[in-house]
């Protein structure tokens, strides 16, 4: 896992809608694949491999002239993969948000940070955002037992990493203290930011929403010392939607978030394992 490398593009916060600067993000993601049309693949692993990501993100990169797919390591059984082939066929790799924790053990069991890091140094452009994104660095500051802590990732890239920088606070804060404490100097990216890496080099920072800025983490006399980095502004030809339309996809993903846990738990009310 230490050699050189492709390229890997870490995501601060980024959602499959509409709302300001996501739609830039996906923009940036087909034109960083470099490739006529695109396979993009979608790895849901952190929160479970749930229907309703898979289907927003099919519709956000179906819109686009790629070819968006997923893999869905929990349903294995049903569809079963070549996971070394079918990952190092494919020219973009996506891994979603949820638990960091559960993503890299789950990872592990099938081998896939192994498989991953073949990808990387095979030139597959590697990019994701929250977990996906913390998981590519030595270390992330999660949440996934609750109050925020530091995990270990797969280590692709040097340093550390915290998501969510401005919009979760006591993440932030968890991170400063863990940076004065000793931590690797880091990254704070807020939402609607990111940073592309080429190898284990930083290549660029972009922002895609008014005011979102990415941070560089540094301690210094025992505290940490918190600077913008400058980032380049990703334009969005597409007009964001507005609040009054934001609260109404807000609640259709509740809506099928819930539809998608009854599937499931009929599902295993008429299974016998």
């Amino acid at each position: 896992m230490r050699s050189t490398g492709g390229r890997i593009l870490a995501i601060g916060g980024h959602e499959f809608d509409r709302r300001s600067g996501n739609e830039a993000l996906c923009d940036l993601i087909v034109e960083l694949a470099e490739a006529p049309r695109p396979r993009i693949c979608l790895l849901p692993t952190a929160s479970g491999d749930p229907h309703d990501q898979i289907s927003r993100f099919r519709r956000a990169f179906g819109e686009r002239d790629c070819e968006p797919s997923e893999i869905s390591l929990f349903r294995l059984s049903q569809r079963p993969l070549d996971l070394r082939r079918e990952l190092l066929a494919q020219d973009v790799v996506y891994v979603g948000g949820g638990s960091m924790l559960n993503l890299l053990a789950i990872w592990r069991a099938h081998g896939l940070d192994r498989i991953l890091a073949e990808c990387w140094a095979a030139g597959v452009l590697l990019c994701g955002q929250s977990a996906g994104a913390m998981c590519w660095f030595e270390h992330g500051l999660t949440s996934s037992s609750g109050s925020p802590q530091v995990a270990p990732g797969i280590g692709l890239l040097p340093g550390s990493a915290c998501v969510h920088y401005r919009s979760e606070p006591l993440r932030r804060r968890s991170f400063l203290a863990a940076v004065a404490d000793g931590l690797e100097a880091g990254l704070g990216l807020e939402d609607q930011t990111a940073v592309l890496f080429e190898g284990r080099r930083l290549a660029e920072a972009v922002f895609a929403r008014e005011g979102a800025r990415v941070w560089s983490v540094t301690e210094a006399g025992g505290a940490a010392v918190e600077d913008p980095v400058h980032a380049r502004r990703l334009e969005d030809p597409r007009p964001p939607i507005d609040g009054v339309r934001a609260d109404v996809i807000e609640l259709r993903r509740t809506l099928a978030s819930r539809a998608s846990a009854r599937r499931a738990r009929r599902g295993r009310l008429g299974r016998v394992d």
